[in-house]
């Protein structure tokens, strides 16, 4: 739970107001029962009317002030435990998005959902609570056998011999529902994991007719779910009974006791009464202690699994910034300068974080600025990890990835990043409109910079031609857009920025030969370096530079009448596609 304290400082004047209120309300709450002992002794037993009255007389003035001070409690307990959850969920956030590819993939996507939303949301509303209940329990308890002590000790003795028993017994209960809890909640990472690949695939689990089995894997892991947390709120609700007993046990000792102290003559009842009425607020506050281990314990699991997050060290951040920071003067005013987009690759090799497979073996190849370079390779020939290489997603095993000459890895990644355009395999687009998600790409981007880059991207006329044009809102995930639009607006997104170097992963597959071809044109006319990942040769005929990979391996580099010359596997990819078709290539080259 340190994590919690630590967000908790900036807000200790709002929650020492809502405990230092909560003080007032519950002092005057303890008074209470002694001033009505008061009305049945002095009042009641002697037939003075005017002492009832005026005893009544200050407990409704306590009364009001209770409730005043407990409005104004809640009010500053709220503000402390809302602001909190606010900064929690916007640090864990932040942080979240500082994390290096092979940090980000230490955890599932729906574990780190359901610790933005689930767990941040369980601390904050413990923490209102805590303010509010959990710290006023113990203080009624203590202050309950103060106060049943102080009106009779020998009376007061059997709730404060009862009560520490409880206290034990309820500290052991939240200790195995503590780690019973976390169980519970990476079940439910489980069950999130699922709605979310259901929801994501739902096209394709209905082409393949797969309903029903997805039905039937999502009802096991609710199912799981639902027993995790039946078998932990079964532990933490047997409880109750235990306290009640035990309380109603010290009930009966008091009744018992104090019949014999009354005719004693040791105990009025006033006295007796007042005992009672603490033994009954210590009921209260007991039996309400069994509901909030049952909280306290959430938010304990909830509180780990945050801090395993934000304590999650970033080796590949660390080292980027600590090379960033060793920097020359001249080379760190380099990184802030623009890039003129050279690309070289010297006996790099590289690996996945936690594998021992290469995916890249002594790769070397120099690009210059404004070039074009294809990239070609069976799946998983490296295509795809070679450029991610490039903005330092991830950082090479061996090997240096140099730009304009500078190790890219003593650049500042966001500085780099700015002067390059990336379009995934995967396209991804935002909630918005048209435009919004075009001028994503630079937040400055004017409405002329949007239609700008979406002529070249060919997709100016298709958006011209949407209902609000570049208003039109998109669907969920672009859903009311075809695969070939949505490529081209994702590469409109990309030109936005006016790149240096532009990344095309795979990203013109969905589109038709005469389109690619205007793409391409259009891009000749950019002053980038292009990579340009592709299974087509008719898109690395018109390319500066071609990689051949294989296996992870650059087997042959060069321009394409070269390589028809000296590769063998070039050659046979060509007669793959253009055996029939040879004629019609060279009419559109």
């Amino acid at each position: 739970m340190g994590i919690v304290f630590t967000f908790l400082k900036k807000y200790r004047v709002a929650a020492s107001a809502a405990l230092l209120l909560m003080l007032i309300e519950l002092s005057v709450e303890l008074v209470q029962p002694l001033i009505i002992s008061k009305i049945i002794d002095e009042g009641i037993q002697k037939s003075d009317l005017g002492l009832v009255w005026m005893w009544l007389g200050v407990l409704i003035v306590t009364a009001v002030i209770a409730f005043a001070a407990g409005i104004a409690s809640s009010f500053f307990a709220a503000h402390t435990s809302q602001g909190l959850g606010y900064d929690m969920r916007e640090e864990l956030y932040d942080k979240v998005q500082s994390f290096s590819y092979s940090v980000f993939n230490r955890f599932a996507t729906s574990s780190l959902i359901t610790r933005l939303t689930g767990d941040v949301t369980q601390i904050q509303d413990t923490i209102f609570m805590g303010l509010r209940f959990m710290t006023r329990v113990p203080l009624v308890v203590t202050g309950s056998i103060m106060m049943a002590l102080f009106v009779n000790v020998r009376l007061g003795l059997w709730l404060a011999l009862t009560v520490p028993a409880l206290f034990i017994f309820i500290a052991w209960v939240m200790k195995k529902a503590a780690s019973s809890f976390s169980k519970v909640q990476r079940r439910l990472d489980s069950v999130n994991g699922v709605i979310q690949e259901n929801l994501t695939g739902i096209r394709l689990i209905r082409v393949f007719v797969r309903m029903g089995h997805e039905i039937r894997r999502f009802a096991l892991s609710s199912e799981q779910l639902m027993k995790g947390t039946v078998s932990t709120l079964r532990m933490t609700e047997r409880t109750m009974p235990y306290i009640l007993i035990v309380m109603n046990a010290a009930i009966i000792a008091v009744l018992w006791f104090g019949r014999y102290d009354i005719a004693a003559g040791s105990a009025s009842i006033g006295e007796v009464v007042a005992v009672l009425n603490y033994t009954m607020r210590c009921i209260g506050a007991m039996s309400a202690l069994s509901g909030l281990v049952m909280v306290l314990s959430r938010a304990r699991a909830s509180a780990q699994r945050v801090q395993e997050v934000m304590d999650t060290q970033d080796d590949a951040v660390q080292s980027s910034d600590s090379s960033f920071t060793a920097m020359t003067d001249k080379a760190a005013a380099r990184s802030e300068a623009a890039i003129q987009g050279d690309v070289e690759f010297d006996h790099v090799s590289f690996s996945y974080p936690g594998s021992n497979i290469a995916v890249l073996e002594d790769i070397t190849f120099r690009a210059s600025s404004g070039e074009r370079i294809a990239i070609m390779g069976a799946t998983g020939a490296g295509k795809s990890s070679l450029v991610q290489l490039i903005p330092q997603l991830y950082q090479e095993a061996s090997g240096t990835v140099r730009i304009d000459g500078q190790d890219a890895g003593q650049f500042d990644p966001e500085s780099l990043r700015r002067n390059i355009g990336y379009v995934p395999q995967e396209v991804l687009l935002f909630s918005g409109t048209v435009k919004d998600n075009i001028a994503w790409g630079r937040e400055d981007a004017s409405l002329e910079d949007v239609m700008e880059a979406a002529r070249k991207a060919q997709i100016h006329d298709t958006i011209e031609s949407l209902p609000d044009g570049y208003d039109t809102m998109l669907g969920q995930r672009g859903v009311n857009l075809s695969g070939g639009q949505k490529q081209r607006l994702s590469i409109a997104r990309a030109l936005v920025r006016k790149p240096s170097i532009l990344i095309l992963d795979d990203s013109t597959s969905a589109l038709d030969v005469r389109t690619e071809g205007a793409l391409l044109d259009a891009l000749t006319d950019i002053s980038c370096t292009t990579f340009l990942i592709t299974q087509k040769i008719s898109t690395t005929t018109s390319a500066d530079l071609i990689l051949l990979l294989d296996d992870g391996r650059l087997i042959a580099q060069g321009g394409h009448e070269h390589l028809m010359r000296q590769s063998s596997l070039y050659r046979r990819i060509y007669e793959s596609q253009y055996g029939e078709e040879a004629q019609h290539v060279q009419n559109i080259h």
